[in-house]
């Protein structure tokens, strides 16, 4: 089966406050995607009058599954493991996954680790048909093996 018909799409979004490297954040996620990234971008002030910037990457199709296979081959066994069994709250009502990984791990280690504090958000769309009758067992094959 395809990566086109698996994947809808996903969304990695991030905040990048005034004291980071834009540029080096941006590598650090083309990097860990594997792919050209499309980007949507907002500025915005902050509290104390800095710059944030708000940077929103999606991919279709193709490109999805390239972005996941690079993703999860960042991934170690145990952030694959905490994925799958937080399926429960992971999911929103459409089967889409949600996963915040390190943007600081990412930055400086090229690893993609599960964080909560200043992540870089990733959504994960499926062909809804595909994952509606078991996600748990389709998000497992995708985490396990990448997408084929």
């Amino acid at each position: 089966m395809g990566t086109d018909s698996e994947l809808q799409s996903i969304e990695i979004s991030y905040i990048i406050q005034a004291t980071e490297d834009e540029d080096k954040v941006r590598r650090a996620v083309a990097a860990l995607v594997g792919v050209d990234l499309p980007e949507e971008r907002q500025e915005a002030e902050g509290h104390h009058g800095n710059k944030i910037v708000w940077v929103r990457h999606r991919l279709a199709g193709e490109e999805a599954g390239a972005g996941l296979r690079g993703i999860v081959s960042r991934m170690g066994g145990d952030e694959k493991d905490t994925i799958l069994a937080g399926l429960d709250s992971g999911l929103d009502e459409h089967s889409a996954l949600y996963m915040r990984l390190s943007k600081q791990a990412l930055v400086m280690k090229g690893t993609a680790v599960l964080a909560s504090s200043d992540p870089i958000r990733i959504k994960v769309k499926p062909r809804s048909h595909l994952v509606k009758r078991d996600p748990a067992g389709f998000y497992s094959r995708l985490l396990e093996k990448g997408v084929d």
